[in-house]
């Protein structure tokens, strides 16, 4: 059986418009194999259909070892974690004590805020320095400094 080249264009193109509506970035890789496919039956006309899907297996296992060898990044970009801001000096905006919660406002952006809501174990006046010891959810915990 004889499968024309158009048809994997369109599963490709399928393949790869479903990524759009799937966010697993997985699907894009079999999509590409699929147009490659479709690249060289065009070429090569009298390709069995064996041989093509054999190919879309081949081309798909390649670009998805190409990208998670290759092309991913490795590490994370260690700027934008909360490890790499414990530690920090900043100055309470409003009291804190262990049942309610305080603001703090920092000399540099942390992770994108210069004031924080905070949490802390014991009371703290305002107007204190406090140190940064934990970043949970959206909440800054807090000792003195």
């Amino acid at each position: 059986m004889e499968m024309q080249w158009w048809i994997w264009l369109v599963f490709g193109i399928a393949l790869i418009l479903l990524e759009l509506v799937l966010p697993t970035f997985f699907i894009i890789w079999f999509g590409i194999g699929a147009v490659l496919v479709s690249l060289i039956s065009l070429f090569a006309a009298n390709l069995q259909l064996d041989y093509q899907v054999w190919l879309w297996l081949l081309f798909s296992c390649v670009t998805t070892a190409l990208w998670f060898l290759l092309l991913r990044r490795k590490k994370p970009d260690s700027r934008w974690t909360a490890d790499s801001v414990i530690g920090e000096v900043g100055l309470l905006t409003a009291s804190v004590s262990e049942f309610q919660k305080g603001r703090v406002r920092f000399q540099k952006p942390i992770l994108g805020n210069e004031e924080w809501t905070c949490v802390a174990d014991c009371e703290i006046a305002s107007g204190e320095r406090v140190r940064l010891t934990a970043i949970e959810g959206n909440t800054a915990r807090v000792v003195r400094a």
